[in-house]
């Protein structure tokens, strides 16, 4: 029985009404507010309009109230008849945001302490025939910390360590302050007899295209008077068509068995091959007679981190059925500041565009939650692989309480078994930045302490992760290995030289430093970085005009504004400014500012993915700091708050393609031509070197025969700035590598900076075809340098954007509205940097 109606909330000063009063069982409330299960208090008051939206403006402020209240969740539900003494029947809440006390027909059945778990309440001698009524109280936070001993670190607010939730709540550098409270997982009621299956485990051993060895952990939970357990499991392809079966007794509660499939579907990234899924099918019987069944999607696949290579060097690279992979992706935080309230499509929207970015592996960053069950559905259908962090960012974490341990230890547990079964799944990770900031931080004497938590990532996490997924690799922390965590000579890396000008290299016990300044934050810095993996990194840009636009007061919407610093909650706005300094210069109004950060983002993403991939043969991934929004704000993401994609994004689709075409070059030096192919199959054919000048005048055009092999990369030649580009003067050139017989993308260039590059004024013309539902876009007089397609619509979808045409170049762009609303094209218009805004016409 699902619990999703006719749930009630009320707030109440700490104290104010004794707690029997109003979980009674009779209680009158019909004048409580109307609210919806999973959720929170937060979108509750929105919906019901009793708040204003705390992502306008600075209402984020105004309701820091709701975090200082005690607030009741009530619902009702009906029972046929009494339970039996065979039957157990269990509430189970799957989100409890944060403390709370849970009562059922006025009597307190439990409690909750921890927003990362499921909580299983046993209510058989509660429940009874006809009405039936839940009730929970949620306590104000600070009741749970105030005498707690503060860390000497925790970032962006001291009291979060001894506080089970998000950490991203309390506010981050990409996002406000939101204590959310409330029930923000479903709920449900469930009916046992004599036995219940708790558990199925099931991973691959070993597998080739020949045989799979599939082990399967079974554990069921037996009640007084529990008859004969017999147990059933089948695995079934696509077809429903049964490849194993195993059945037998089970006599202790838990038994384990091996499948073997001849020929078996192998699952894989979508990048490299099908993901291909069967259904485990598990049966658990009394006497003969079924009691209970689990039905869950399982990939036959190895994943292995390998951490030396074939030569005995370090390494930090992930093989996928054997194969080494190049990870391609991003750092995945929560969807929306109010996660509860967050619905699924949010979810398939942000993660279907990552695959057709042509990302193969995201990140779920610690500060977050463990995501809720439909983002690894879709990782697991979709083909892309999951590295989970555990919920500890950036912190000092009380690891010498017993009560905060152990709770610690059963959220783990939690999310272990719930987690283990997917496809998806590639690695657990024990924090976010905490090893490496611990040093840094005791270096420069911010932190005298023991090293608080350590026990949790080195000793507790991994113990667990032996016993429950022994299939899975677990890594410490991130970034993590080498003398200072952050070398990228061992293990993982976060590179934030880039935007945060964090100075290396550095060994550990060195202060660390800063460089603010245009060559400390430059991305010019990401081609020193020969890291094995590049776990975390990025730099900002701005949301979408549109976005701003719905966000911001009008009378604030300018740049400069002291709303516009608002959606920047990074410390030291400063480095924004010196990044565009360097490349674009700085902008003098708001449309110079969306224009030059984003365009700043994405040719600094470039910049480095393409030096990351092209040294491929070390380096085995790229992981961009970050994929969605979680508020309408500036930050390092690659897609906004209202789900529309940045100038990055569209970059990111090019420079994460399997097949790339990549130019290395620095003014004055030689010119490196490349192809980098993640392809299990070998090329061979024709790349295509051209130089232009801003009039579209073809000055050199090179063909080159290139042989490139499976999973390989190679350089095609090397030349003299002078030799390709003739006597055109390096800052009136575009280069364009093509490759007319392969699958795969463009590649534009420009020699110089943009702010140093010299275009020439150009125009735009463009049409919309409302019965196909594109656009023809064409530049004449000079080349288009970054072509914008703006409609003012949240969620709408471009084949391409951001783009730059040569003069009498034609695209034609697919648009669409993703969530099926009436797309707004009758707003569309197109601009460039040297291009002036003009409205598309409209054809039949």
């Amino acid at each position: 029985m699902l619990l999703s109606d006719n749930w009630r909330i009320q707030q109440y000063e700490v104290g104010e009404k004794p707690p029997l009063t109003i979980a009674d069982a009779d209680l009158d409330d019909r004048f409580w507010i109307s609210a919806s299960v999973p959720g929170d208090v937060h979108s509750t008051l929105i919906e019901r309009k009793l708040i204003d939206h705390p992502y306008y403006g600075h209402n984020d402020i105004n309701s820091r109230w709701v975090e200082q209240k005690e607030w009741w969740y009530r619902t009702r539900f009906q029972m046929d008849s009494d339970p039996t003494k065979q039957e157990r029947w269990e509430l189970i809440f799957e989100g409890l945001d944060t403390h709370a006390t849970v009562y059922v027909n006025g009597l307190e059945i439990g409690t909750a302490s921890n927003m990362h778990r499921t909580y299983v309440y046993d209510v058989s001698r509660v429940i009874r025939q006809g009405k039936n009524t839940i009730a929970v109280r949620f306590d104000p936070l600070y009741l749970h910390h105030r005498d707690k001993a503060l860390m000497q670190w925790s970032s962006y607010t001291k009291e979060r360590p001894w506080i089970r939730k998000a950490a991203m709540n309390y506010g981050w550098d990409w996002g406000p302050r939101i204590v959310t409270v409330g029930i923000w997982g479903k709920v449900r009621l469930e009916r046992h007899v004599q036995a219940k299956l708790e558990g199925v485990y099931a991973y691959t051993k070993r597998c080739d295209n020949q045989e799979a060895d599939i082990k399967v952990e079974l554990e069921a939970k037996k009640y007084r008077g529990c008859g004969h357990l017999t147990y059933r499991a089948r695995l079934l392809d696509e077809n429903q068509q049964v490849v194993a079966q195993a059945d037998d007794e089970l006599l202790s509660g838990k038994v384990g068995f091996d499948l073997q499939v001849s020929q078996p579907q192998l699952w894989w990234t979508h990048d490299l091959g099908k993901p291909y899924l069967y259904q485990l099918e598990t049966v658990l019987y009394a006497d003969g007679v079924e009691i209970d069944r689990r039905e869950q999607r399982i990939g036959i696949r190895t994943v292995e981190l390998v951490l030396e290579d074939e030569h005995g060097q370090p390494a930090f690279a992930f093989h996928i059925n054997g194969v080494k992979m190049f990870a391609k992706g991003s750092n995945w935080i929560p969807v929306d500041n109010l996660i509860g309230a967050a619905p699924d499509s949010r979810y398939k929207h942000l993660i279907m565009l990552g695959v057709e970015a042509n990302m193969n592996m995201l990140r779920i960053w610690a500060g977050g939650i463990y995501e809720k069950d439909v983002f690894y559905d879709l990782c697991d259908e979709l083909g892309l692989l999951v590295w989970q962090d555990f919920a500890f960012a950036n912190a000092l974490f009380p690891d010498y309480n017993a009560d905060f341990v152990e709770n610690v230890r059963q959220e783990a547990i939690c999310n272990i078994q719930r987690l283990r079964n997917h496809a998806s799944l590639a690695l657990w990770c024990g924090n976010n930045e905490i090893d490496w900031l611990y040093d840094m931080k005791s270096s420069s004497g911010e932190i005298t302490t023991p090293f608080y938590g350590e026990t949790i990532y080195h000793d507790i996490l991994p113990e667990l992760l032996e016993q429950l997924d022994p299939a899975r690799q677990y890594w410490p922390s991130s970034p993590y290995g080498g003398n200072d965590a952050n070398d990228p000579n061992h293990g993982d890396r976060h590179n934030w030289q880039v935007w945060h000008g964090s100075v290396y290299p550095r060994k550990f016990g060195e202060v660390p430093l800063l460089d603010y300044s245009v060559e400390g934050v430059t991305f010019k810095n990401y081609k020193n970085d020969f890291t094995l993996f590049s776990s975390e990194f990025g730099m900002h840009a701005s949301a979408t005009k549109y976005t701003l636009e719905r966000h911001i007061p009008e009378d604030q919407f300018y740049w400069g504004s002291v709303e516009m610093a608002y959606r920047n909650k990074d410390t030291n706005h400063q480095k924004g400014i010196l990044l565009m300094e360097g490349f674009t210069g700085v902008p003098q109004d708001l449309d110079e500012y969306i224009q030059f950060s984003m365009l700043t983002q994405a040719e600094g993403l470039k910049y480095g993915i393409e030096h990351y991939r092209r040294n491929k043969a070390r380096t085995s991934g790229s992981l961009i700091w970050q994929h969605g929004d979680s508020w309408p704000g500036t930050s390092w993401s690659l897609i906004d708050y209202e789900l529309l994609p940045k100038a990055s994004y569209y970059y990111a689709r090019k420079f994460y393609h399997p097949l790339l075409l990549s130019l290395n070059h620095e003014p004055g030096e030689l010119l490196e031509l490349w192809v980098i192919n993640d392809h299990l199959s070998s090329l061979n054919g024709l790349v295509i070197l051209e130089v232009y000048d801003m009039q579209g005048h073809s000055i050199h055009r090179m063909e080159l025969h290139a042989d490139v092999e499976a999973n390989g990369v190679v350089k095609l030649g090397e030349w003299d700035e002078k030799q390709v580009l003739q006597d055109l003067p390096p800052e009136q050139a575009v280069l364009k590598l093509s490759a007319p017989a392969w699958e795969c993308l463009d590649n534009v260039y420009y020699l110089r900076d943009a702010k140093d590059v010299q275009l020439r004024s150009s125009s735009i013309h463009a049409s919309y075809n409302e019965e196909t539902q594109q656009l023809l876009v064409q530049a004449n007089d000079a080349v288009a340098r970054m072509v914008q397609i703006l409609i003012p619509q949240g969620n709408v979808r471009m084949s391409d954007n951001y783009f730059d045409l040569l003069p009498g170049e034609q695209r034609t762009i697919d648009i669409r509205q993703a969530n099926g609303q009436v797309l707004e094209y009758q707003h569309i218009t197109v601009s460039a940097l040297n291009a002036e805004e003009v409205p598309a016409t409209l054809t039949r």
